[in-house]
């Protein structure tokens, strides 16, 4: 079962999510400072970081940049956990990397929702294989071992999550797709009050995927409704 890394000063609440996610069959690491979990991250290699924001000497966004700037470690999937609801606060961590957003107080059954989706979504793409699985449209390829986009002869690597988001346009290309479906399909919940978590990670892809397109603009924003990928 997959490694869990619970970076959190408060040991009370780090101590209940280490018992629900023990139940659940899940290998658990604690640490309770960013300077240890940091630490910690590069030592255990995790499959999942649940990260708080408020901590003393070295706080959650911080620490959430330096692993995304870790080569070790910059793909592993980031919870961020805290108390902080203000949207600009979710923009922040969503602008730095980190993959979801559960504000305190929360309900365990969610996190573990969460936590399983996550978990799910970034095993979905192999990291090696012997033969590499190429999709193609037209100018368009899909490299999944490395999340990568070829457009043409350029490419451009992405974030998991991002390829991801690409992949559902791909393949759902021409037509819309929804927030809701995104929100259901790449982080693996039923729609709520995440619609900046889709802005955000949509933004990003679309100034990447900018970067290799010779000006064509290939993802569409359908307002009121979703996002579109124009091939």
């Amino acid at each position: 079962m997959a490694k869990i890394l619970i970076i959190d000063d408060d040991n009370a609440i780090n101590e209940l999510i280490k018992i629900n996610l023990e139940l659940q069959g899940y290998e658990v690491v604690q640490a309770f400072n960013g300077i240890e979990g940091f630490a910690k991250a590069k030592q255990e290699e995790p499959a999942l970081i649940i990260l708080d924001v408020m901590m003393p000497e070295v706080d959650g966004f911080t620490v959430a940049q330096r692993i995304r700037q870790s080569q070790k470690i910059s793909e592993t999937p980031i919870l961020m956990l805290t108390a902080l609801s203000q949207l600009n606060n979710k923009v922040n961590g969503f602008n730095i990397g980190v993959d979801d957003y559960l504000t305190k107080p929360f309900e365990i059954d969610e996190l573990i929702v969460r936590v399983r989706a996550l978990l799910k979504r970034t095993k979905q793409i192999p990291k090696s294989s012997a033969v590499r699985e190429l999709l193609t449209y037209k100018e368009i390829t899909l490299i999944p071992e490395t999340y990568s986009v070829q457009i043409n002869d350029k490419i451009q690597k992405l974030t998991p999550i991002e390829f991801d988001i690409f992949n559902l346009l791909f393949q759902n290309h021409g037509n819309m797709v929804s927030g809701a479906k995104l929100l259901k399909d790449i982080w693996g919940y039923e729609p709520d009050d995440n619609v900046e978590t889709i802005r955000v990670h949509i933004r990003h892809l679309r100034a990447k995927i900018n970067k290799i397109s010779d000006g064509k603009q290939y993802i569409e924003t359908v307002y009121g409704g979703g996002y579109k990928l124009n091939i």
